[in-house]
């Protein structure tokens, strides 16, 4: 069977382990030769009954399998549901609910939780090693904010979401979009002049076309770049000034957090940004016309060395979450 191309082709082809097997092999390494993963050799042999390999070199750990040094290591999931999971996520447009996994897949709902934050993880960008802009390009500076009304939460709620100083509590989102590029998101304490344009001047070339709204906190970058500002209150649009597209960007992550997710904690809101900004930064344009196994393939190639464990996720030391 050829590499699979839609969802329903996905489940079928990784029903099969030898399937899943030969593609974790093909996304780890690139070469094809599996390598042990505590020393690098490659004087494995593969445990066909255990479906394990066996490094042969003398260290503690000789045995290994596919997941151990990626986000799934350590997890009894099988890779027949890790991997329809990952393309769920990463192509649904609005996102995967853990309850929507949970049935889907035939694991408990926590356990969908906890493997959909770990795929949020494997889709993080990291470290950029380029910054956005140049002479040519026009950048999209705009700040949302996320969360329900304070009003109508209990005390104890309010107490535990409620963070940050802007937007009567909520919690702040900030994004920079190159138009025609991609999209970096953040959260962010506040928009005070000392919180966002450090994280401005981090991700953008001096002397860019940079555009924002009327916010005090912008006030002075037109001496690192080519800052013009449309006021909201009169207009949304003069000529290219205008920031309509992280408007844009905005209108779908809030569509996903109160349509799917529906109650998202402020600590964990950063990896739903993570999510939202993997899809966008990777959707089809004319240019890159990317397709659903396009993004899954990208998403796999990311897995290796990260791992999140569910003491991290969640800080409850000695629970598990299956």
């Amino acid at each position: 069977m050829e590499s699979p191309k839609t969802l329903q082709q996905a489940i079928i082809h990784f029903s099969e382990y030898e399937n899943c097997r030969q593609f974790m092999i093909a996304v780890r390494w690139l070469d094809g030769s599996v390598k042990c993963p505590i020393c690098n050799s490659e004087n494995v042999i593969y445990l066909e009954n255990a479906r394990l390999y066996k490094c042969r070199e003398n260290h503690p750990r000789q045995k290994f399998s596919l997941k151990v040094g990626t986000v799934f290591e350590d997890s009894p999931i099988g890779l027949d549901k890790w991997l329809p999971a990952v393309w769920m996520l990463v192509n649904c447009k609005n996102g995967v609910s853990s309850y929507e996994l949970h049935r889907a897949l035939g694991v408990t709902q926590k356990t969908a939780w906890f493997m959909l934050h770990r795929i949020r993880l494997a889709v993080h960008s990291g470290s950029f090693s380029k910054k956005l802009g140049g002479p040519d390009s026009e950048i999209e500076v705009d700040e949302s904010f996320i969360g329900g009304k304070a009003r109508n939460m209990h005390i104890d709620v309010r107490k535990r979401r409620i963070t940050g100083t802007g937007g009567k509590g909520k919690a702040m989102v900030f994004g920079i979009l190159e138009r025609g590029g991609q999209v970096r998101t953040a959260v962010l304490l506040n928009r005070q002049k000392e919180t966002v344009q450090p994280e401005i001047k981090k991700h953008v070339q001096g002397g860019t076309a940079l555009y924002t709204d009327e916010m005090l906190g912008y006030r002075g970058l037109e001496a690192d770049f080519a800052h013009k500002v449309v006021d909201h209150a009169v207009k949304y649009v003069n000529g290219r000034v205008h920031t309509n597209g992280l408007e844009n960007f905005w209108s779908l992550l809030k569509r996903g957090l109160a349509g799917t997710y529906v109650s998202v904690e402020p600590f964990h809101l950063f990896r739903y940004l993570d999510e939202q900004s993997f899809r966008y930064n990777n959707r089809a344009t004319e240019d890159n016309p990317l397709n659903d196994a396009d993004r899954f393939s990208y998403a796999m190639s990311q897995i290796v060395g990260k791992r999140l464990t569910y003491e991290e996720l969640t800080g409850k030391v000695g629970e598990t979450p299956f």
